[in-house]
């Protein structure tokens, strides 16, 4: 007996213990993980998971190959200010390669760790890795709303560490001067070992230069962004491309269209060569290509929850070099894609919508190519249902 109303005594007084130290919860403040003084930097502070997820079900030569869920874009990213003339920027892509690099010891799915300084109303200076302002209406949208890139933005280093300037030289006009790196690893890795009469020599300075100019007509309704870039692939081989991007917006319809250029003494984009070598087992980059593509985009918004859209583009590989045995022409392959889509917006105040698509594409082949290195022509197709949003997280 005296055993139990020890026993209910102490746990009686457990309680009020217990009691106590939550009343005393409840009255004292625990200092918080962010500091109270930091807390109000978050008002200039964006996080927004970048993502296209959809269900795909994929076609070759009128074949079906077979359906699955896929993540083909998710894109994680951190923004704002941190002081009132210092913005920072950070994009994580988490479906590209996690692998560092070997020239900027940065992952290559890292698209975006830079820092911009305004240094004036009209100044901005950039440094970090950021994105080559190499212009164009499609490299300028958000990956997210991309269902299929053409093959001179699909093949190339988008994201490159370096520095840049801006002017906003009026209301209407911006130019960019841009010095990167070149590309992100290191020359073997990407153009492999050339046999002679093929090889190059590594340059000691890979860089590049970008020059940007938007701009803004007729109240905003249409819109430039044209650029020229010069990139340092080897000792006296260089890589200079050309990108000029319009865009017209009208009442519910808005019209874009990219001509771009790109002049490669030693095959950058590696279409031709992926394709030369194709089956040989052998990897390295072919001298003296030339890749060009025209791109439109036609967007028509039927209401305010309804769009639909057409994307088409044709993309042109030229392989110049005329050492090669049997090699008679200049022409290699005409590429072409089209990529009709129906996207709902459900909800007026959230940039999300459903899509349904159809992505096709279609390769030909000159005779040499197909004769010469055993390519054929071919078409591939895909027909898709998915989803579209940069959440807002923060």
């Amino acid at each position: 007996m005296k055993f139990r109303l020890i026993i209910t005594l102490l746990f009686l007084g457990i309680i009020n213990i217990t009691q106590a130290q939550d009343r005393q919860a409840d009255t004292t403040s625990y200092r918080t993980i962010i500091p109270e003084n930091k807390q109000s930097l978050l008002k200039n502070i964006d996080m927004i998971a970048n993502m296209q997820l959809g269900f795909r079900n994929d076609y070759q030569d009128g074949e079906y190959l077979g359906s699955k869920y896929k993540f083909e874009q998710f894109r994680l990213e951190i923004k704002g200010y941190v002081h009132e003339n210092v913005y920072f920027r950070f994009r994580h892509r988490y479906t590209s390669d996690f692998q560092p690099q070997s020239i900027d010891k940065i992952i290559k799915g890292v698209d975006f760790a830079y820092l911009r300084i305004n240094l004036s109303e009209k100044w901005q200076f950039t440094l970090g890795k950021t994105y080559a302002d190499w212009g164009g209406i499609e490299f300028d949208i958000n990956p997210i709303e991309i269902y299929e890139y053409s093959d001179i933005i699909e093949m190339a280093d988008n994201f490159l560490t370096g520095a840049g300037i801006y002017y906003q030289a009026t209301s209407k006009h911006g130019f960019s001067i841009q010095i990167l790196n070149s590309r992100t690893a290191n020359f073997d890795e990407i153009y492999g070992t050339p046999p002679p009469p093929f090889e190059f020599e590594a340059s000691k300075i890979p860089l590049a230069g970008v020059i940007n100019w938007r701009g803004s007509f007729l109240d905003g309704k249409f819109t430039t962004i044209w650029s020229y870039s010069i990139f340092t692939e080897a000792k006296d081989a260089f890589k200079n491309y050309i990108a000029l991007g319009n865009q017209l917006k009208l009442d519910k319809l808005t019209l874009a269209y990219d001509f771009k250029w790109s002049k490669e003494d030693l095959d950058r984009t590696g279409i031709i060569s992926n394709d030369v070598h194709a089956g040989t087992g052998t990897r390295y980059a072919m001298p003296n290509t030339l890749y060009y593509s025209h791109w439109a985009k036609i967007d028509y918004r039927l209401t305010k929850k309804w769009q639909l859209s057409f994307v088409g583009f044709m993309d042109v590989a030229e392989w110049k070099e005329n050492d090669f045995p049997g090699k008679d022409t200049d022409d290699f392959r005409t590429a072409w894609g089209y990529i009709p889509t129906v996207e709902y917006f459900p909800w007026e105040d959230m940039n999300f919508k459903f899509f349904a698509g159809f992505i096709g594409r279609s390769y030909n082949y000159s005779d040499y190519a197909k004769e010469g290195l055993e390519v054929k022509d071919y078409n591939t197709g895909r027909i898709v249902f998915g989803i579209i949003s940069p959440l807002n997280i923060l």
